[in-house]
């Protein structure tokens, strides 16, 4: 396509909700993808490669941290990640309503969420949360039991042969299990067959340069080998770990100073029809203090390719390319730029611990990960499990407060001054909120869109609570209507016993 209004670099569920909307808001909008493997979404966004959760702070317990003082716990992460995946619910049933994207069981499906933890301290600390949560109208179905015989009846696979000791554990029916990547593959499909709009594979974007009017984007077509370049007035990256080098490459002063550390991830997967029927729920666990935030733990129900399994994991793995199926071992090195080298050096001092939780993940046996998985499912057999290579996952590294750390917590969207250029860095919850991170950047790069009633109503139709407080408890009423609505399309009407 000569001369789109947009470009959209990498197929993943960012690229995705960014074109659907915007296509949505001005059927007039001429926007070109470039996804450069042979399929859109073989990245983070596959099913494959990421836990499919529906991060909505039900089960999460890296969103609520440790008790203060005076034994409260701070709920406010898990209020607001609620409310944006809320959002995308949203406009996952009015894709649906619209023929955007059709078959919500392909890609949604209703899964209770479960928080586990045992031991005197941990379980103190879940009845504090649940104490806190239910004093919110968005948590107040949210079970709670200290009994063996309920746990049991909630998921069977954590109580069987566990040795004595306390144990506790939250419920939210309302839970849900997502295939990313089949989302953003039908909003693809969808957007590529609008006219004006182009969503090509095989298409590597390799370097970004700014001009008057925009950005002229070098784009290398995979299988005739060819070069060219396609110019553009608003750019967005969302290339997963193919990002900082794409934003490296164009000069921008907003990534100076940002690294970027990879790490990979692994699942242990039951294909055991008799052990998945048993187990109906996902269930997430406390986080080692020195592991990020993609490591916790948990024991997940998963729907992919139309097929229920079962995933315990994540583990965490030593690499040093930015992506899992078109990245480079040489990755990482090159990432590393005169600006940023100084801030990798301090975090590689200061997160020591996070080196050697790495290393010993890296080295561990398939005994050490069938014992993790114990302390969920004591009765689990090896001969059940196998190892599987997840996505990998580049943790942003920046400066903050005059001090390098690792981005573990959110996900973060670099715009430039002149809002002709955004990149999405960070990880968790990623996905889950893309809808509202999607529309930030559009609020911000296509205000005009949006300024107008009319824009506002077309947004409205899609979003409802787009422009509701909707943290504020006097305004969950519409939050919980506009779910009772998406729920309804998508099928996602709590799962009974």
């Amino acid at each position: 396509m000569e001369n789109p209004d947009v470009i959209l670099i990498g197929s993943g569920i960012m690229s995705a909700h960014l074109g659907a909307l915007l296509k949505s808001l001005d059927p007039n909008l001429r926007i070109q993808l470039f996804e450069g493997a042979s399929t859109f979404s073989p990245e983070s966004s596959h099913g494959w490669n990421n836990a499919g959760t529906g991060h909505a702070g039900l089960c999460e317990l890296s969103y609520t941290p440790d008790r203060a003082p005076d034994g409260t716990v701070n709920v406010a992460k898990a209020i607001s990640i609620f409310t944006e995946f809320e959002l995308s619910r949203q406009f996952w049933g009015y894709a649906v309503k619209a023929g955007l994207i059709k078959d919500p069981r392909a890609f949604i499906n209703p899964v209770p969420h479960l928080s586990f933890v045992f031991g005197d301290d941990h379980v103190d600390f879940l009845r504090a949360r649940h104490r806190a949560l239910t004093a919110h109208p968005f948590f107040r179905e949210m079970e709670f039991t200290t009994d063996r015989a309920t746990l049991a009846e909630w998921a069977p696979l954590l109580t069987e042969n566990r040795a004595p000791g306390p144990v506790a554990a939250t419920r939210m029916r309302s839970g849900t299990d997502v295939n990313f990547g089949e989302i953003a593959r039908r909003l693809i499909m969808w957007l590529g067959s609008q006219p004006g709009c182009v969503a090509a594979t095989s298409h590597r974007v390799t370097d970004l340069t700014k001009t008057a009017a925009g950005w002229d984007v070098t784009v290398a077509d995979r299988t005739t080998g060819k070069t060219r370049r396609v110019s553009a007035p608003f750019v967005f990256v969302g290339a997963g770990g193919g990002t900082l080098p794409l934003l490296q490459r164009a000069g921008i002063a907003e990534v100076r100073g940002t690294g970027g550390f990879p790490i990979g991830g692994q699942w242990l997967v039951c294909d055991n029809p008799a052990i998945v029927a048993r187990h109906q729920a996902k269930v997430y666990g406390m986080a080692l203090p020195e592991a990020p935030t993609m490591a916790v733990p948990h024991l997940d129900t998963r729907v992919l390719e139309g097929k229920k399994t079962l995933l315990f994991g994540p583990f965490a793995s030593w690499t040093t390319k930015f992506l899992h199926r078109e990245g480079r071992v040489t990755d990482l090195f090159r990432s590393v730029r005169p600006d940023n080298v100084a801030t990798l050096v301090r975090v590689g001092l200061s997160n020591r611990d996070l080196v050697r939780y790495l290393m010993q993940q890296g080295t561990q046996s398939m005994a050490n990960r069938l014992a993790v998985l114990r302390l969920f499912y004591p009765d689990a057999q090896a001969n059940d499990w196998r190892l599987l290579d997840g996505g990998i996952r580049v943790q942003a590294i920046k400066e903050s407060d005059g001090k390098a750390g690792i981005v573990h917590y959110g996900t973060e969207v670099v715009t430039t001054a002149d809002r002709t250029l955004s990149g999405l860095l960070g990880a968790s919850p990623g996905a889950s909120v893309s809808v509202h991170v999607m529309l930030e950047v559009i609020r911000k790069c296509f205000p005009d869109l949006v300024a107008s009633s009319a824009g506002r109503a077309r947004l409205k139709a899609m979003v409802p609570t787009f422009d509701v407080d909707a943290t504020d408890p006097e305004n969950s009423h519409l939050v919980q209507s506009a779910a009772a609505e998406a729920n309804a399309i998508l099928g996602l009407h709590p799962t009974v016993d």
